[in-house]
């Protein structure tokens, strides 16, 4: 195994992320026996997310460089969805993120318009936030 698929197999989770949170990857090659990722993150949350997987899979670090900036021109725009009956918090996050069980994550984004996950009702407007 050449050390570009060894370090991206070790940071495997860490690049996913990257992928899930909208970051844009400009660099990814092996540079001083390092992976070497440069690229341009939606926020600091992303960020910090991508560098905490990195910590994860190895506290030292010390094989990898992790150059991100933050670009908040790459968050994607919220969405909104209007309740019909029969909707469910799971329903509706497997509509827009292709996973029921990412249900609190709108629960979580409306938490000022409704008390309680299993309680919504058709004609509400919820935010759906970027995945």
């Amino acid at each position: 195994m050449d050390r570009l698929s060894e370090l991206k197999q070790k940071y495997d989770r860490a690049l996913k992320m990257m992928t899930e949170k909208g970051i844009r990857l400009q660099n990814l090659h092996v540079q001083d026996d390092k992976l070497f990722m440069r690229g341009a993150a939606p926020s600091e949350q992303a960020k910090g997310e991508v560098w905490s997987a990195i910590v994860a899979a190895d506290a030292a670090h010390a094989d990898v460089a992790l150059d991100l900036t933050v670009d908040p021109s790459l968050t994607p725009p919220q969405q909104s969805y209007s309740v019909k009956s029969g909707d469910t918090l799971s329903k509706i996050s497997k509509q827009f993120y292709g996973d029921a069980t990412k249900y609190m994550k709108i629960y979580e984004a409306n938490r000022d318009t409704l008390s309680d996950p299993d309680k919504i009702k058709p004609g509400q407007v919820l935010k759906i936030p970027a995945a």
